[in-house]
């Protein structure tokens, strides 16, 4: 009632079956823990409303088909919200690559995606660091984003070779409904049951190698993300701390001027998503990559046709993510 207020909205449930089962709303946006998407998805399809859910789509490869099935019986629109794919640099990378700016063929795929949040082992355990809630630690976190990323750039991957690790294994416990988080006075722990970190490489489909990194225990990186692709005929390099510009690297220019040339992607004429933003050199941030995506979303269900990523690049992300947790418990090469 209190957030109600406080927004100006006209309608507040603390029940998401009441919110499936209004027939005032159109469109679900799931941005529940993980262990609660599949249900609430499945739910919200079969009452024939469109979906946008938050990543990673569910906590297991058997969820995640589940999804699928139930958007596809229903016929309803539907999409993973891994709004990275619409950052304007990132976009252009995509265009870049299909139109053959970087030659019929990519070599390399890497990308690090690090955070510092859990570097502090007195940080207590929230819902993120539970198996049973969250599914996964830094994997299905943010992993998840850069095997999307690693998808929309380079291609379906075909194999991987991963290993995890749980640094901190014991959390002081939460003080229920702290915000930020606080740690209980008593001094109680419990254990972190999901990773801290990942590392792994694969082969992609079409012959490409993948290397990837995520982990949220990296001291001074608050969310770094850095992609770097490289082909026959160039590389493109891409860093979130500045998110407005594209590296690129053409290796068909004279020797003496070859270097990384900096694209300000903001251009509205030229640029992706440009045009509904501001003046050339006028940047977009982190916001504007979910309004970005929601845009997207909407004129999706307004057309009545889904719009990626779909819940099957979210299954597809899933059966990437479970290759490589079984990968380092098994200590082999998985195929995917």
């Amino acid at each position: 009632g209190r957030a109600r207020e406080v927004f100006g909205w006209q309608k507040a449930e603390t029940d998401w079956r009441k919110v499936v089962a209004d027939p005032t709303l159109d469109i679900i946006d799931i941005n529940t823990p993980n262990d609660t998407h599949c249900e609430i998805a499945v739910a919200a399809a079969k009452a024939g409303k469109a979906v946008l859910c938050e990543k990673p789509l569910a906590c297991t490869v058997a969820k995640a088909e589940r999804m699928v099935a139930a958007v596809k019986q229903a016929r309803v629109v539907n999409m993973v919200c891994h709004n990275y794919r619409r950052i304007p640099a990132v976009a252009l990378a995509r265009q870049m690559i299909e139109n053959g700016e970087l030659g019929d063929r990519i070599y390399h795929y890497r990308a690090r995606y690090a955070q510092q949040w859990l570097a502090d082992p007195r940080f207590p355990l929230t819902w993120r660091l539970q198996k049973g809630i969250a599914g996964s630690g830094a994997h299905g976190d943010i992993n998840a984003h850069i095997i999307d990323l690693a998808r929309y750039l380079v291609g379906e991957i075909k194999e991987v070779c991963g290993l995890m690790e749980t640094f901190v294994k014991e959390r002081p416990l939460m003080e229920p409904g702290s915000t930020p988080p606080r740690a209980v006075p008593d001094g109680q722990t419990g254990k972190v049951t999901v990773d801290d970190a990942v590392s792994w490489i694969g082969r992609f489909k079409n012959g490409a190698t993948a290397n990837l990194e995520a982990t949220r225990l990296a001291h001074g990186r608050k969310n770094h993300i850095t992609l770097e692709v490289n082909g026959e005929k160039g590389s493109l390099f891409f860093d979130f701390e500045d998110m407005n510009r594209l590296k690129f690297f053409n290796a068909a220019e004279p020797p003496h001027r070859r270097g990384f040339t900096d694209i300000i992607v903001t251009d509205r004429d030229i640029h992706p998503y440009a045009k509904n933003w501001w003046p050339p050199g006028h940047i977009v941030g982190y916001e504007h990559t979910f309004v970005n995506t929601f845009a997207d979303f909407i004129v999706a269900v307004v057309s009545g046709k889904s719009v990626q990523p779909t819940f099957e690049d979210g299954l597809a992300n899933e059966k990437v993510l479970a290759a490589v947790a079984k990968s380092a418990r098994t200590k082999r090469w998985v195929k995917v």
